[in-house]
């Protein structure tokens, strides 16, 4: 298991932009000339935002991620300064010199303020993950086509223009997901380029012309027995290249091995460069121990970066500015998502959600909150789907006022089943919304789709018209449970959503709710979380919260919502002292008035049974949050990214703070979090406190806690609370919008580098290790759509720190859909009573024509495989192995930060009085 550290902190420094124009750098393709505008390099101890994981080795480096997000920030507010919002005043290019640039204050001047950049900062850290995992997957982090080694040149730029050939039709196809982890791999192998070929050490100062365009020579490339490099018995190598003219690259390790008279790529974890000729050309990094062309790191970054930006506005002018809007999430509006109960009892339901579909899309067209994408499921019995997706509103809503209440009429029906292909394809960060007035008949997928809400990190509410104590409407051809509707608990439960019972003659003004949640609300803490008899319900106002929401359900007798000067608002509908409260039937909804005293308020519930309380609330301030395992033993460290915690596996948590220039007052300092809370779930009770370190700048909003293996020592659910002051003073409490799952098992799912051919068969690889203790697990699959599936992995027995490894092959017929996305599920669970929860993996893959250049040759001085390591990945027998269960996560170099520069296409003034 690999040794986690705790990364080194660094100064705060803000790094401004300066007006330093470099030259105009001629792009043929994309049209017009760049101005280049870069940043001051500050030495290492100085400013540019961190990655916090290569500075652990290598402080003062440039990483995948800030090019990444370097990149795409340029190219959104190109996007913006060319496309002026509507009714506000044209953005101006001299706003944004001399201070960093941020996504969050992108978001206030395009949009205003109090439209948040939560959404466009996930997507952009989607993209900047998808980039990293190149290292640490098995099926890529070994492979040299994929990060330009071993003088695999050619085959790397085929699978540079491939990756970005499946963003362009994953995104076309509506699934940003997947259009997101492709491009995260395309900008992976195109950064590459410029830290491990000699690109720089040629003398170039702009990008390859060549490399994003397929069918394009990339020039003279070095031959098999052409030597070109020297030897070199330093960690530092600046001399060792050969006077060649010839592009080369570095070989890594030992597959495929070295030729005589070759570069190697170098550092510490580098096999290959013990080899003469010694040494190596990589330029990862500032450190030579790592990186022996450490000197020439900024040059490449420097044209990484510009390489990076070319690939974002190829991507633009492909997609258009609303088709790339929607690849990077660049707005503050969420998607609309219903799954829909067709049969013969469901017309007042489904009429609701027409009336509610209706209004979302004529109030919020042409404004910022307008959604930009819809999907609709219908399910009956025994069917579910066709899902239907689309941006455009009025496609959404024909096809939704299509949508009649025919047939069926008895109960259970394929609910979960539905949802779960809702889930598939909406967009992470959003809401899903289910009508029915059935229990599920699919109640065996509960677990994976509890699971696949918190991988989406998707709320689901289920608007339910029938009460669990009532057996009128449906006829029955069982006796149902009166638990039946347990399922949708656990689900709304998983993925912070609801259950709503309500009537038909409420479900109108129930389904108000909609437009209600996607107005991006917080939902707040309360304390304790659930109703308790004779205690309050206590929850903290900041100054930087509105339109504060109150919603109870339940058989309440009496309510008090109680401010901190003891003024309450009680159950009587109408105005109150504090809001306004409505009533239908069972559920009421009190809307508090603006603005809010702030302090510590209390909610009074009386109640048969156990009532539901929940307390939501508008602001800009809100979190992003991910896992990953601090790697130190490879050739840079880097955080292999996890999507749930592992049971007994040390674990760093990150939290991306947006908003964090909201203030309640103007001259209040920034709102700061200094904690970190995890809460049993569902009764709340505290497991653990945790400091929260600023890791960068603090107007960044990156923070980082250690999660240690005894904290997560049990599988199961629990929540993260985050606590800190606002800029008055005053607790400031804001919660994760769902909760999170320690996972019993570590379970690595990845498929190939490329793309599914029909026709073919493609291998899969599947890891799984334990950090807690024995256990003996089944392994199930399931693929949507129906591809047929086989593993030589069924079921595993594992110790203690003891992983195994197995191969899977996916048969894809030769009638596969061209450009249709298939998902594959890996299901770990205890056999027979075992109460450990199931731990799932999945893995998106997109099928596409296999073109000419598509086929890859080996290399000519190769004498076996190309794609072989050293690890037991892609054995073709099962492999349990004792002890380092975590070793194989270390992977191929990663690069660190520090510096950054803003880059514009086109631009030469951008301001709305500019002559």
């Amino acid at each position: 298991m690999p040794r986690p550290s705790r990364p080194a902190r660094r100064p705060s420094n803000q790094v401004h932009v300066s007006a330093m124009l470099l030259g105009a750098v001629s792009l043929s393709h994309l049209g017009p000339s760049v101005l280049l505008l870069l940043q001051l390099l500050l030495p290492p101890a100085s400013a540019f935002f961190p990655n916090i994981w290569s500075l652990l080795a290598a402080p003062g480096s440039i990483t995948h991620q800030d090019l990444t997000e370097e990149a795409a920030l340029n190219v959104t507010l190109q996007l913006f300064l060319e496309q002026p919002p509507p009714g506000r005043h044209p953005l101006c290019l001299e706003d944004f010199l001399g201070r960093t640039l941020l996504a969050d204050d992108l978001f206030v001047a395009y949009f205003g303020p109090g439209f948040p950049s939560r959404r466009f900062r996930a997507a952009l850290g989607e993209v900047s993950r998808a980039n990293a995992a190149q290292d640490f997957l098995p099926t890529s982090k070994n492979n040299p086509d994929l990060h330009f080694d071993a003088e695999r040149l050619g085959e790397g730029h085929t699978r540079l223009v491939g990756a970005l050939r499946e963003t362009l039709v994953a995104a076309r196809a509506l699934d940003h997901t997947l259009a997101r982890q492709r491009l995260g791999a395309a900008l992976h192998a195109l950064q590459d380029f410029y830290s491990h070929s000699n690109w720089v050490e040629l003398g170039k100062q702009q990008p390859h012309p060549h490399l994003l365009w397929p069918r394009q020579e990339l020039g003279s490339l070095a031959q098999v027995d052409d030597p070109t490099c020297s030897d070199c018995e330093e960690l530092s190598c600046p001399e060792n290249l050969l006077g060649i003219t010839f592009l080369t690259s570095g070989y890594f390790g030992t597959h495929p091995s070295k030729p005589p008279g070759k570069c190697s790529h170098g550092g510490h974890f580098d096999r290959s460069s013990s080899q003469p000729p010694r040494g190596g050309i990589n330029k990862d990094s500032t450190s030579p121990g790592f990186s022996p062309h450490h000197m020439l790191h900024l040059q490449a970054a420097k044209l990484a970066l510009l390489a990076s930006i070319q690939a974002f506005s190829l991507l633009r002018s492909r997609l258009g500015d609303s088709g790339f809007s929607r690849l990077l999430d660049i707005t503050p509006a969420s998607s609309l998502s219903f799954v829909l109960d067709t049969t013969g009892s469901m017309g007042e339901e489904i009429n609701a959600a027409k009336i509610q579909a209706r209004h979302i899309v004529e109030q919020r067209r042409g404004s910022p909150m307008e959604p930009v994408h819809y999907v609709l499921v219908p399910f009956h019995d025994p069917g579910f789907g066709p899902v239907f997706t689309t941006s455009d509103p009025d496609s959404f809503w024909q096809q939704l006022n299509e949508i009649q209440a025919l047939g069926g009429g008895d109960e259970p029906e394929m609910c979960l089943s539905a949802l779960e292909l809702a889930l598939l394809h909406t967009p992470p960060l959003s809401d899903i919304f289910v009508f029915t007035d059935a229990s599920p008949k699919d109640a065996f997928l509960t677990n994976r789709v509890e699971s696949l809400t918190q991988e989406r990190r998707c709320r689901v509410t289920f608007l339910v018209t029938e009460d669990p104590s009532r057996v009128q409407h449906r006829a029955r051809r069982e006796v149902l449970s009166p638990l039946r509707f347990e399922p949708y608990e656990a689900v709304a439960l998983a993925s912070g959503g609801e259950v709503i019972f309500t009537k038909d003659q409420h479900i109108r003004d129930v389904a108000a709710i909609i437009g209600d949640s996607m107005a991006d609300v917080v939902t707040l803490p309360l304390e304790p979380p659930v109703v308790v008899p004779g205690r309050p319900l206590v929850f903290s106002v900041d100054g930087l919260l509105q339109r504060v929401t109150v919603r109870i359900h339940g058989e309440v007798s009496s309510f008090c919502i109680r401010n901190p000067a003891g003024v309450c608002q009680d159950q009587k509908e109408g105005e109150g002292p504090l809001g306004h409260t409505r009533r239908f039937g069972q559920f009421w909804m009190v809307t508090m008035n603006d603005p809010l005293q702030k302090g510590t308020w209390d909610i009074q519930v009386t109640a048969k049974g156990t009532p539901r309380v929940r307390v939501q609330a508008q602001t800009s301030l809100d979190f992003l949050f991910h896992f990953g395992i601090p790697i130190e033993d490879g050739p840079h460290p880097g955080l292999y990214p996890l999507t749930q915690p592992v049971a007994g596996l040390q674990t760093q948590l990150l939290v991306e703070v947006t908003g964090l220039g909201s203030r309640g007052d103007p001259g209040d300092p920034l709102p700061h979090f200094s904690h970190v809370v995890l809460r049993d779930v569902p009764k709340g009770a505290e497991l653990g406190r945790v400091p929260l370190e600023p890791m960068g700048p603090r107007e960044r909003g990156l923070l980082g806690a250690s999660l240690s293996p005894t904290l997560l020592s049990t599988a199961g659910p629990f929540s993260l609370e985050l606590i800190g002051q606002d800029g008055g003073g005053r607790v400031l409490h804001r919660a994760a919008p769902q909760p999170c799952s320690v996972v019993p098992v570590l379970l690595e799912l990845s498929g190939p580098p490329g793309f599914l051919a029909p026709g073919t068969q493609a291998p899969l690889s599947l890891r799984i290790a334990s950090f807690s203790g024995p256990q003996d697990l089944d392994l199930r699959t399931f693929v949507n759509p129906s591809f047929a599936l086989t593993s030589n992995l069924s079921r595993v027995h594992l110790e203690h720190n003891e992983s195994a490894w197995g191969r899977l092959w996916l048969e894809v017929p030769d009638s596969a859909a061209l450009d249709s996305v298939v998902t594959v599920t890996v299901t770990a669970m205890g056999r027979e009573a075992s109460l450990v929860p199931p731990t799932h993996a999945f893995l998106r893959l997109l099928v596409l024509a296999l073109a000419p250049q598509d086929q890859l040759a080996a290399p000519a001085h190769s004498s076996g495989p190309v794609l072989i390591t050293a690890s037991p990945d892609f054995l073709p027998s099962t492999l349990v192995t004792r002890g380092m269960a975590g070793g194989g996560l270390a992977g191929h170099p990663r690069w660190g930060t520090v510096g950054g520069v803003l880059l514009l296409l086109g631009l030469s003034s951008w301001c709305h009085n500019s002559p």
